[in-house]
């Protein structure tokens, strides 16, 4: 049993006294959906859930396994993907894969403290793996290593910073022994801020670059703040603070697959110890929103990321062409590449 993990006592941000809210009713019909298409929720409140990756099922039948794993060094088979914020966000991103419509909390929103949800999180992924046991194209050593999971990926669904404890969720998925990456879209600069002063950072944080302009994003984004560009510039100001860190460009044709150039004059001055660009996938709830032609070739990520190295000091250094992504790090330096432990 992980020891008492101490919770931030988080600030007011004035921001969200602002926007839409979800209402109870929203959610009672979106729980339904998504526990049909795969979705498990956990804890008394039931706002955070996990779903299995497919790459994490690839894995266990010995087909395949996620970027994350060729560049960083994360096993597949032992990653939960969660969220303590399935149903929120301040974004309602166009390339999102999420089947759902977005909305800030309620004001009286109860949240479940950072063990009731890991609690859950570890217990309804054991459960669901339990059927690969008996898969004969399920390598025993894979089985019993995903039984003991070792990484949590903070990005099912939702904006996870609007979860008010989010340091204290990190610091238990680290009492656990277990990385952590958190992804997050920067609209939250103060939750991000308070992770650094807490001395709460995830193994490796994550910020979405979802435009090279304040324009673009909003096209892109629909965010809910006025100011959304300026606290996404606030958040990249922060990330080269954190130990370990990362943009990612989530791409997608004729919408912000332009302007590298742009892209690469924000990511120098950020300085993030990782880049990813990504192509958008034409897979869940985005399918809905995009033409399946928005889609990019890895030939075509390449490229972009050649045109980012030309007009910066990052280099690629990796890259997964059935993800369509390439790793870039500052210099192409090889010691920047190195895997989590």
């Amino acid at each position: 049993m992980p020891p008492l993990i101490r919770v931030m006592i988080t600030k007011e941000i004035p921001a969200l006294e602002k926007g839409p809210r979800i209402s109870g009713k929203f959610v009672e019909t979106q729980t339904a959906a998504f526990e049909k298409a795969g979705y498990r929720f956990v804890g008394p409140n039931r706002h955070s859930a996990i779903k299995i990756c497919e790459w994490c099922r690839s894995s266990l039948r010995d087909r395949g396994f996620c970027y994350k794993q060729k560049f960083y060094g994360i096993s597949s088979n032992q990653c939960i993907q969660m969220s303590p914020t399935v149903f929120v966000c301040t974004e309602n991103c166009l390339f999102c894969w999420r089947p759902t419509r977005y909305a800030l909390p309620p004001k009286d929103q109860v949240w479940d403290s950072p063990k009731e949800i890991m609690d859950g999180c570890i217990n309804e992924q054991k459960k669901i793996l339990q059927g690969f046991a008996g898969n004969v194209r399920t390598p025993a050593r894979k089985f019993y290593d995903a039984m003991r999971p070792k990484h949590v990926a903070i990005s099912l669904s939702g904006e996870p910073t609007l979860y008010p404890h989010i340091g204290g969720l990190i610091d238990d998925i680290h009492a656990r022994k277990m990385t952590s990456f958190l992804v997050s879209n920067g609209t939250l600069p103060e939750r991000l801020q308070e992770l650094l002063d807490n001395s709460q950072q995830p193994t490796q944080m994550y910020i979405t670059l979802a435009a090279p302009d304040k324009k673009a994003l909003k096209d892109t984004a629909l965010n809910m703040f006025d100011d959304a560009w300026e606290r996404l510039m606030k958040s990249l100001s922060l990330i080269n603070k954190f130990n370990r860190s990362v943009i990612r460009l989530t791409l997608v044709r004729n919408l912000n697959f332009k302007d590298p150039e742009k892209y690469a004059q924000i990511i120098e001055k950020a300085a993030p110890s990782f880049l990813e660009v990504k192509s958008f996938m034409a897979v869940g709830g985005s399918q809905g929103r995009l033409p399946y032609d928005s889609m990019l070739s890895h030939g075509e990520i390449m490229e972009f990321a050649a045109r980012i190295e030309s007009n910066s000091s990052y280099r690629v250094v990796e890259n997964k062409d059935d993800s369509r992504v390439a790793l870039l790090t500052r210099d192409g330096r090889p010691n920047d590449y190195v895997p989590v432990d």
